[in-house]
């Protein structure tokens, strides 16, 4: 296997996968095929004395000692290989930045565009630049065979190459809390001009249009924990909320409260200043909302009836 002749991150990983398989399963038969010779061979009703009155044999020493030692060696350099062929990211790789939060993915393109799904070009290498806004994550790609962490304040990346249109699935692969199994997204491969269409279609209607709350939602990762049916999740339900009135906690003291837009824009803003109560205080703050993104989100709150 040469580096640099792999093109894909599942060539990195799968002939690896598949060698070690092969000869995990041809030693698996060997030894057992061997076993079964000795206990037939050997059997006490065949042999109830020893037959045999050699002690040692240099030949089958130097074989037992020199294969696996052999094999081991052709694992570590399919491994190194592969190894070597994931960490280093193609020169053309076109480049977007993953943002990690309690519980969804956000995607950043350089054109500004952002969306809640990784969409990327059909047969292109895409470099992944990974970001956390709170605690661990994972980004796990199954159908690349890609896996990193998202650490917080640490600079770490990952590329892989869609070679056909489809969607995949992405997850996290890191336990992040109670909605961690719900922290689920897509790769959407799309070929490059229907791809080029999109990146330029988002910048353009984002810039053209009125924000919309709903969207930056999803962006944001509001509805991965708050629901807009009614339904318990790990915050409040979105359903009906503006205008009732909820016991919150305040610097440690109970009191009641109408939900209004001040208390709504608060809760964005200060997201553990005032907690529900029968909920935890673990919504992270979001970060870089403009003034238009907020109101936006508290028109779109106000409207889930």
């Amino acid at each position: 296997m040469n580096p640099a002749l792999l093109t894909t991150t599942t060539d990195a990983v799968d002939p690896v996968f598949k060698f070690t398989i092969g000869a995990s399963v041809l030693l698996l038969a060997g030894i057992t095929a061997t076993v079964l010779w000795f206990v037939f061979r050997y059997h006490r009703s065949r042999a109830p004395e020893p037959t045999s009155g050699v002690e040692s044999n240099i030949w089958l020493e130097i074989i037992w000692t020199a294969l696996p030692s052999i094999l081991v060696m052709v694992m570590f350099y399919y491994g190194w290989a592969g190894y070597l062929s994931l960490r280093t990211v193609p020169k053309d790789a076109l480049p977007v930045t993953a943002t990690a939060r309690m519980w969804s993915w956000t995607f950043s393109y350089d054109n500004g565009n952002t969306s809640p799904k990784l969409v990327v070009p059909v047969g292109r290498p895409i470099v992944v630049n990974l970001v956390s806004d709170d605690i661990l994550h994972g980004f796990f790609l199954p159908a690349f065979r890609v896996k990193r962490d998202v650490v917080p304040g640490m600079k770490n990346n990952a590329w892989f190459m869609a070679e056909k249109a489809g969607s995949y699935d992405l997850f996290c692969s890191q336990y992040c809390g109670k909605g961690h199994s719900a922290m689920i997204t897509t790769v959407e491969a799309l070929p490059e001009d229907e791809f080029r269409e999109w990146l330029e279609h988002g910048k353009s209607g984002e810039a053209a249009t009125a924000i919309d709350g709903r969207k930056l939602a999803t962006e944001k990762g509001c509805l991965a924990c708050h629901s807009i049916d009614g339904s318990r999740g790990v915050g409040p339900t979105f359903k009906g909320i503006f205008g009732q009135k909820e016991t919150v906690t305040t610097d440690g003291k109970e009191r009641q409260i109408i939900v209004d837009d001040e208390f709504l824009r608060r809760s964005i803003k200060e997201p553990n200043a005032d907690i529900v109560k029968g909920f935890q205080p673990i919504m992270p703050t979001i970060k870089e909302l403009t003034p238009e993104e907020i109101d936006a989100l508290v028109m779109f709150i106000k409207g889930v009836k």
